[in-house]
């Protein structure tokens, strides 16, 4: 899949993200990719929305995994902190990888050989306004353009 957006607000941006959860089966992973601030939570809060998530949705960089009840189980995790694959491992994300949910995982970089191949990679960068924001859809590795 290779699909291009180009958003001018956070609401687009979680408009990108409901169209995408309509879409979603259980065991689904997304890799999220992007530097600070380049909207990888807004995704995902826009993504968990979708899925009739009514907890508040913020990114697990100090818990690693939040996990949130809605059509699909949702597992958010954030390997910002993670050191290496054997770490991420002994945290147990083998389970979700390969579990009934949809797990969204922030900075997968870390992880990279253990993602499965259908993941979808989502590539978000910012744009020249403040709010703008370019997202890519890829499955497998290949990097956006």
């Amino acid at each position: 899949m290779k699909k291009h957006y180009t958003t001018k607000s956070p609401e687009e941006t979680c408009s990108v993200a409901a169209a995408l959860a309509a879409e979603l089966q259980p065991g689904a992973v997304l890799a999220f990719h992007g530097e600070l601030g380049s909207g990888k939570t807004c995704f995902i809060q826009g993504l968990a929305a979708a899925l009739g998530v009514e907890a508040a949705v913020s990114s697990p960089t100090y818990t690693l995994v939040n996990e949130y009840r809605g059509r699909l189980p949702l597992h958010h995790m954030d390997l910002y902190r993670v050191a290496d694959a054997g770490e991420a491992l002994h945290l147990g994300l083998d389970e979700y990888l390969y579990g009934d949910g949809v797990t969204a995982i922030e900075w997968p970089e870390v992880v990279a050989g253990l993602l499965p191949s259908s993941a979808l990679h989502i590539y978000l960068r910012m744009g020249i306004g403040l709010d703008d924001r370019e997202i890519f859809f890829r499955t497998g590795e290949e990097p956006p353009p």
